[in-house]
């Protein structure tokens, strides 16, 4: 099983409060550009339309190499596979204002294209500032015992 392509960005920007594994429906060239790692996650997220199904937006996957024809958008809106009760549920979480769904990260599982959706929450600035400073701190720390041990 290759590793998961991760959003980052997400983890950064955002509180993650929840996840889930759903299913996504894609094209045979999308499947074999997923495993050529070809995802881009910027701007994607992920929103259920009137009818209770769950579709991914803005995700970009890359043309596969040796695709002959150019009538494709890579930035389709792509269905998600989830149970009802799930998306119910997902619909009333969904009505508290600031929560939206991002993708966290695309994998195979079984040789099935699977993604990670997380309920999020978006963070301030000063939220990153301060997690960049608790980073930097323990970066440092871990150094300093670091060198400590050395001595001993």
């Amino acid at each position: 099983m290759k590793k998961a392509i991760i959003n980052k960005k997400a983890k950064h920007e955002y509180e993650i409060l929840d996840k889930w594994e759903t299913g996504i429906v894609l094209k045979g060239w999308e499947v074999k550009s997923t495993r050529e790692r070809r995802v881009n996650f910027a701007n994607s997220f992920a929103q259920i339309n009137k009818k209770g199904e769950i579709f991914l937006y803005n995700l970009d996957i890359a043309p596969y190499t040796s695709i002959g024809r150019a009538d494709y958008d890579t930035k389709r809106e792509r269905k998600l596979l989830l149970h009802k009760s799930e998306i119910r549920r997902l619909i009333g979480i969904l009505s508290q204002k600031g929560l939206t769904l991002v993708p966290l990260s695309v994998y195979f599982k079984k040789g099935k294209v699977k993604v990670e959706i997380g309920l999020a929450k978006g963070k301030k600035l000063y939220d990153k500032r301060e997690k960049l400073k608790r980073k930097a701190i323990d970066r440092e720390v871990r150094h300093t015992l670091k060198e400590k041990r050395k001595f001993y």
